[in-house]
């Protein structure tokens, strides 16, 4: 099949391989603040841990460093959060660790790497198509972070099998789909109120419980956006004509 359909790290690790571009949706909220980001004209550069490394790593790219959301000051107000980084400065470089997102993107080997989520998934897909990927020659693995339950399992999560649908399904036409995929795109297409959806699903109810709601808010705004991130020398950018 030309166009698959996997969950998190490991399987992003499984398909990479055979595949010639691994789409990366993590809508709450890595793959939306990534948007956002780069929307304002930042480079992002995805870092799958949050320690002390990702100072370090910050300081050698030379990076603003997003911290968590409840780290956030006036005076550095970069988090995952992306209802603050489109209130923030925007800097010319940005680190934004993510365990789940950020470590797709790692496993993606040689592959391109692509950031989509509700906001720009119809601009992701003709990105795609334009480019012949998910065809024969090119295929291409969609891969949807889901969130980690504390033993560091996987925990499947509907926002990112609806960002990875929407995705999925503008493809429908442009090679053949694993079933997983094709599950993913019917899933989308028979959603009648995706924005409620989000809202109310498990991760969603989560950062309104944080005091976060804005965030779900701005990941919400299905099609709003048509900047395609792309992963280029380390950092997401928008991508080329």
């Amino acid at each position: 099949m030309s166009v698959s359909f996997g969950w998190g790290p490991v399987e992003a690790r499984a398909l990479a391989p055979a595949a010639a571009c691994v789409v990366v949706v993590d809508v709450l909220s890595f793959t939306t603040a990534v948007g956002v980001a780069v929307e304002a004209g930042t480079a992002v550069h995805p870092y799958r841990w949050r320690d002390a490394t990702a100072a370090a790593y910050a300081d050698r790219v030379g990076a603003a460093l997003a911290v968590g959301r409840r780290e956030a000051t006036p005076e550095h107000p970069w988090s995952l959060s992306p209802a603050a980084l489109r209130a923030a400065p925007a800097p010319v470089r940005l680190v934004l660790p993510s365990p789940n997102g950020s470590t797709i993107a790692a496993e993606a080997g040689g592959a391109t790497v692509v950031a989509a989520s509700l906001r720009n998934h119809t601009a992701v897909a003709r990105w795609l198509t334009d480019r012949g990927y998910g065809t024969a020659e090119r295929p291409l693995a969609v891969v949807a972070a889901g969130e980690r339950w504390p033993d560091g399992s996987l925990r499947p999560a509907l926002e990112d099998l609806l960002g990875a649908g929407a995705v999925l399904s503008a493809l429908a036409g442009t090679g053949p789909l694993t079933p997983e995929a094709t599950a993913a795109a019917t899933l989308w297409s028979a959603t009648e109120d995706p924005v409620a959806a989000l809202h109310g699903c498990d991760s969603g109810r989560e950062l309104y419980e944080y005091g976060y709601p804005q965030d779900v808010a701005v990941a919400a705004e299905t099609d709003s956006s048509t900047t395609v991130p792309v992963l280029v020398d380390g950092a997401f950018q928008e991508a080329a004509a």
